[in-house]
């Protein structure tokens, strides 16, 4: 009799406690993956009509080579810029050494054959503020000598680099770019990031919808 009182008491705390510690998890999971970390708080501006301020900027860096990297561009616009085109306050900011404007023409009617370039800003720099810029993310990566990069950035609406810092991949878990290069990495990691901040941004315009009403 004590047993089955036992048994009786052990099942009814378990109906009780399991929905409890499942939806404990879920939004332990949910906050985790919520809220994409910040790496560097103080990312320079660019100049010129263009601002990450107030945007959600993918940021790469062209270079002055006569072979800019297509296959890269080409990656970036069918993983990520054809997703978030759209998206409130995205844009892609592609910056290059003044001097390479014509180039740059050119890469643009090639683009133009295959996406709408809306949303793509080309940003043309001086030598020396387009190193002071990528010095700015604070990233371990370097500039190749042409002053372009492999690696393409996320820089919020307040001029902070986001990122991880928990890749599996990384030494110290820390991920500060994308490889425009390796499509696994930016439709597994940079698109899922995005993914992220479009969730914050959700959720704070969702807040503030709430806070409206009440007033």
């Amino acid at each position: 009799m004590e047993n089955n009182k036992l048994k009786k008491g052990l099942i009814l705390s378990a109906l009780f406690i399991g929905p409890l510690l499942f939806y404990l998890f879920l939004s332990l999971g949910i906050y985790h993956h919520a809220n994409l970390p910040i790496l560097t708080e103080k990312v320079e501006d660019v100049e010129g009509t263009v601002t990450f301020k107030n945007h959600f900027s993918v940021v790469s860096f062209l270079g002055k080579s006569k072979k800019i990297n297509k296959g890269g561009l080409f990656n970036l616009n069918e993983v990520i810029y054809k997703r978030y085109r759209k998206s409130l306050y995205f844009q892609s900011v592609l910056i290059s050494p003044k001097g390479t404007e014509a180039q740059v023409d050119s890469l643009k009617k090639k683009l133009k054959s295959y996406t709408d370039i809306e949303n793509w800003k080309f940003v043309f720099m001086e030598d020396d503020k387009i190193k002071k810029l990528f010095t700015s993310l604070d990233a371990p990566y370097t500039l190749k000598d042409d002053l372009s990069s492999d690696y393409v950035f996320i820089v919020d609406r307040e001029l902070r680099l986001r990122g991880r810092k928990d890749d599996e991949d990384t030494e110290d878990g820390r991920l500060y770019g994308y490889n425009i290069n390796a499509v696994s990495d930016l439709k597994n990691k940079m698109k899922k990031d995005l993914e992220i901040i479009y969730y914050q941004l959700k959720k704070s315009l969702e807040k503030e919808k709430r806070n409206k009403r009440k007033i």
